[in-house]
């Protein structure tokens, strides 16, 4: 009895552990540039948000369309967004470059950067962030 006790532990340590493991390879690897904004939004946020767009879609429209570089805007005003804020912990307009690799993630918080530069200085921004994502997929 006690053989089979043990067989049976050792089948579901087993069976658990195959599953934790196509749990991280079911998982795509990807760089999200993830925008967070409320309701009420000043230039400076909008800029935030137009400039993010353009480097993901000029610059990574292939690795886009491939699943491999995704944009995400996200209204913290709402339910979903709520939620995802609480997880980032972010209370107001926000950006981040997030690398996925093997179910891991990776944040980088470039919010004071993003505020510094996007409106005034929208080429200095959108070079660094085409620089983070291309560092994410090479980390990959």
């Amino acid at each position: 009895m006690k053989r089979l006790l043990l067989l049976l532990a050792l089948l579901a340590a087993t069976f658990a552990a195959c599953l934790a493991e196509s749990a991280g390879k079911g998982a795509k690897d990807r760089v999200e540039v993830i925008y967070f904004h409320g309701k009420k939004r000043c230039p400076t946020c909008m800029a935030i948000e137009k400039c993010s767009r353009e480097v993901v879609e000029r610059d990574f429209a292939r690795q886009k369309s491939e699943g491999k570089v995704v944009f995400r805007i996200v209204d913290i005003s709402t339910k979903e967004g709520m939620k995802m804020a609480k997880d980032y912990r972010v209370t107001w307009s926000s950006l981040y470059v997030t690398v996925w690799q093997n179910g891991r993630e990776r944040r980088e918080d470039l919010t004071k950067f993003a505020f510094k530069t996007a409106r005034t200085k929208p080429g200095e921004f959108k070079r660094k962030l085409k620089s983070k994502v291309q560092a994410g997929l090479k980390d990959r």
